[in-house]
């Protein structure tokens, strides 16, 4: 599929677009890896423990360490901030995401998310209550999502109007069977899905449904009916990247069935959110780094030995020797082995095994609320039924005592459609103006005059957003060496090690690094 097809053309007569521009992750420093030309080191600086990688894993690090009152520590990230997937922008009228955007209400097995809430003041009281109570800014205001369908708007995420009996009774029956799972133990005791999944069950039994696609679990359940297949579909592009035809079964059923949280002053299935999207989290772990946060640097050479590891790392077009005691690597594992040369042969093919998901994020700046199809109200989360988008979330939903004149809404969308490296190469080569112009005319049909409300319009490219759970990566492929990858110097800390990205899994395995470095009593 060409550019042209993937991104929309711009039809004649139409409005100037907006300005606006292309952004995204540091594509020319990161691929300096793959070119290589480094120059000597100038010169030498020691520390305790070196965490590479600033995303939501290893903040998490530096929170744990920090914690524990370890301050010889330095996080080095590449990009111009720290934050990852969870970075934001600011207008003038508010801030926005730039990824992820929200957090499920925490689980009990998700002790770590709760220390942090509870540590940012957003959880009141005891971390480990059952329903502990939140903060009322940061529970997503209602109405919380709804979704565009032959012209309406239906509240919630399936489509209730124009549907037959017998397809209303198949979505009351996969809600069903997704609760149940959420009860069920394996064998060993454990939850089948859990958050961290981590915690989740090894029964072989259910493991098993990570050798094959969620397609062909929704299939061989009897689960058929269209929109139940959609919702399947949006869920495994919404967290993934990715059809639901291409993930995991484990994977597909974890999406529905891990989260458990509960809250006493709100229902199950509300989110925390910000207008800012999740960068609220990443500031409250950063917060504990203080400045020992370096940004703009690019790590290109380690060298592990017996006591500690040499860290080469490149700032502008100089490159400072860093020699530490133990390493964290909390930056995406694909990386690892372009700069590890003695990399043991086991973890670089597992952390060369598996693909990520090319993300395309937009940004639209609105001087005034669009104009309305009829149905539900508008929401914080509004999803597009049959659309090459995932939808958008309002900015300034959360403001809800503060009238303002305007808003920015922020559109989501995987290219599942095309293989990840071709979805890499068109987010590298499509020009910001087709981009903008297929937004436009996607969200015409939703807001006939979002064109010309629309004063800004900018676009951000990941094209390696998330590591893909295809069907047996999980429990059956090279995970788990990188999960249980043990190294007396070197500690891995990645979502990556989850197999898929999400903000509890990053956390967690991040916490996990900085608890092993800070029992070595190093």
């Amino acid at each position: 599929m060409g550019a042209a097809a993937l991104a929309g053309c711009a039809p004649g007569g139409k409005p100037p677009l907006p300005p606006g521009e292309l952004l995204g992750m540091n594509v020319e420093l990161g691929h300096r890896l793959r070119d290589g030309r480094f120059p000597a080191p100038s010169e030498t600086r020691k520390t305790g423990v070196l965490i590479v990688g600033g995303g939501i894993a290893g903040l998490s690090a530096a929170w744990t360490l920090a914690n524990a009152a370890v301050d010889d520590f330095l996080v080095l990230e590449m990009e111009s901030e720290a934050g990852g997937n969870a970075r934001a922008g600011q207008s003038p009228l508010v801030a926005y995401p730039w990824g992820a955007h929200y957090l499920p209400l925490p689980g009990p097995e998700a002790v770590h998310v709760r220390e942090l809430l509870a540590e940012l003041g957003v959880l009141h009281g005891d971390p480990a209550a059952l329903k502990p109570t939140y903060d009322e800014r940061y529970l997503c205001a209602t109405p919380q999502e709804r979704v565009f369908r032959n012209g309406l708007w239906d509240e919630g995420l399936l489509p209730q109007r124009g549907i037959a009996a017998a397809e209303l009774a198949e979505q009351k029956r996969f809600h069903e069977r997704m609760d149940e799972l959420k009860r069920t133990r394996g064998r060993d005791g454990r939850r089948l899905f859990a958050i961290p999944m981590a915690l989740s069950s090894r029964d072989p039994e259910w493991l098993a449904l990570d050798r094959i696609s969620f397609a062909q679990w929704l299939a061989d359940n009897a689960f058929t009916a269209p929109t139940v297949r959609w919702l399947a579909n949006y869920a495994c592009r919404d967290d993934y990247g990715m059809a639901c035809d291409q993930v995991s079964a484990w994977a597909g059923l974890h999406y529905f069935a891990c989260r458990d949280g509960e809250a006493a002053n709100a229902a199950g299935d509300t989110v925390l959110t910000a207008p800012e999207g999740n960068a609220w989290l990443a500031r409250g772990l950063a917060r504990k780094a203080g400045d020992r946060i370096v940004t703009g640097a690019l790590v290109w050479r380690i060298e592990e030995g017996k006591s500690g590891v040499t860290v080469d790392v490149l700032f502008g077009e100089k490159t400072v020797r860093f020699e530490a005691r133990q390493l964290i690597w909390a930056a995406p594992v694909f990386v690892l082995p372009r700069v590890w040369p003695a990399i043991p042969g086991e973890l670089k093919a597992a952390a060369l095994a598996g693909d990520y998901a090319p993300w395309l994020t937009a940004n639209l700046h609105l001087s005034d609320l669009p104009e309305e199809r009829h149905g539900a109200p508008a929401a914080w989360d509004n999803v597009l039924y049959d659309s090459p988008g995932l939808g958008y979330v309002s900015a300034t939903h959360q403001l809800i005592r503060r009238w303002l004149s305007g808003t920015v809404l922020t559109y989501y969308r995987a290219l599942h459609e095309v293989t990840p490296a071709e979805g890499r190469r068109l987010l590298m080569d499509t020009p910001r103006a087709a981009w903008a112009e297929g937004i436009l005319a996607e969200l015409e049909r939703v807001h006939p005059d979002i064109r010309k409300l629309t004063t800004r319009l900018d676009i951000f490219r990941n094209g390696h957003a998330m590591r893909r759970p295809v069907p047996g990566s999980l429990f059956h492929g090279q995970r788990g060496k990188m999960a249980n990858f043990k190294s007396p110097c070197i500690t891995l800390a990645h979502a990556d090690l989850s197999g898929f990205s999400l903000f509890e899994e990053a956390q967690y395995h991040g916490v996990i690094a900085a608890r092993r470095i800070v029992d070595r009593k190093f």
